[in-house]
């Protein structure tokens, strides 16, 4: 059978949801009709990440839209409690996956709680359901994975205008991070290629590593087996930023049952991260994947046991973590009971991708 045009399927998919009267983020009944006839394979994509949600208590928001080339972009934004507006604090991008928004994933996560409890903005860009009916971000197509372009594009001009002068809070421009899960983790290692003057670290969440596919039929091989080779990936994003190119620390968390993004992934996010640090400093990222700097091993009460893996540069500052928990599926780990993709028994993936965006940023020289 020949390939099924990804965007054609968005259009009948988005008729199907408007016949049902279904709301944003649910998946009515009417929307499989138009996936009859369409391989195995291509339904697993269309339908990732799609049981109920339960988007909880969004909390305190401020909701800002910011049109970029004719196209706007939500976001919800939630300060941190008890801070002044003169303090300049970090600020978190969280990217959902499919089938959720930026309330549900708010709630999934608790990042939330943990922006009240560190002291940063949480903010969290909502992809459109007219750009794709099941709310993923559109990382596998090559227009959305450049500078200046479609979807990076509108996210980095939504977390410019919360660093400018007119924006109610202040925020410190050398603490601004990326992260997100599954498709969101997609578009979070995207963002962390082509724009690495904005974000200082990124998190990747059960996703994919920059420019892992380019077609639809190449999107689920990567979701499968893993995208091109990382190092060749790795060189290709140093080649294409120029001078701006600098290092990134890198956070990945998967989990070794993920049947929806397979575990290989993480290894190529990692992969591709340290080949193109070390090429934008030689000096002091000449690191290998296989040798860790630190290992560990431990366990949730009554849950998943884990392995963390750090890498260290020649200075002695963090640049790489690898979180990977045994027996976790395509879900947030250690998010809220109940959650949209999350699973409670593994480690606080939210605790943990604050620490390494902290310490990382921590370690790194003044300048």
């Amino acid at each position: 059978m020949s390939p099924i045009d990804w965007r054609e399927l968005y259009a009948s998919n988005r008729a199907a949801i408007e016949r049902a009267g279904g709301a944003p983020g649910e998946v009515p009944t009417g929307l499989r009709a138009p996936l009859h006839g369409v391989p195995r394979r291509d339904r697993r994509l269309a339908a990732c990440l799609s049981p109920p949600q339960d988007p909880g208590q969004p909390g305190t928001w401020d909701e800002r839209t910011v049109t970029i080339a004719g196209r706007s972009r939500r976001a919800l934004v939630h300060p941190p409690a008890a801070v002044e507006p003169q303090t300049a604090v970090p600020l978190v991008c969280m990217l959902h996956g499919c089938t959720q928004d930026a309330a549900s994933f708010a709630a999934a996560t608790l990042m939330n709680k943990a922006a009240d409890r560190y002291g940063f903005v949480a903010v969290y860009p909502q992809q459109e359901r007219g750009d794709n009916p099941q709310g993923c971000w559109n990382w596998f197509l090559p227009e959305h994975q450049a500078r200046g372009a479609g979807e990076p594009a509108s996210i980095a001009a939504t977390i410019r205008e919360l660093m400018g002068t007119t924006s109610p809070w202040t925020i410190d421009t050398r603490r601004v991070f990326v992260a997100g899960l599954s498709a969101g983790g997609a578009m979070a290692a995207i963002l962390a290629a082509t724009y690495p003057d904005l974000f200082a670290a990124v998190a990747v969440h059960s996703g994919l590593a920059y420019r892992s596919a380019a077609s639809l039929g190449a999107a689920f091989d990567a979701m499968a087996r893993g995208g091109k080779d990382p190092a060749e990936q790795g060189r290709a994003a140093h080649a294409a930023i120029g001078r701006l190119a600098r290092p990134v620390p890198s956070i990945v968390v998967h989990g070794s049952a993920d049947t929806t993004v397979a575990p290989v992934n993480a290894d190529h996010v990692l992969q591709q991260s340290m080949t193109a640090n070390r090429l934008a400093a030689p000096e002091t990222c000449d690191l290998d994947i296989t040798r860790p700097t630190t290992t560990s091993r431990d366990q949730v009460d009554d849950g998943h046991a884990y392995t963390r893996c750090q890498w260290t540069d020649r200075r002695g500052a963090l640049m790489h973590e690898l979180l990977t928990v045994d027996g976790l599926g395509h879900a947030w780990s250690g998010g809220a009971p109940g959650g949209s993709y999350t699973d409670p028994g593994g480690p606080d993936a939210t605790e943990a991708i604050w620490r390494f965006f902290a310490q990382a940023t921590a370690d790194q020289p003044a300048g």
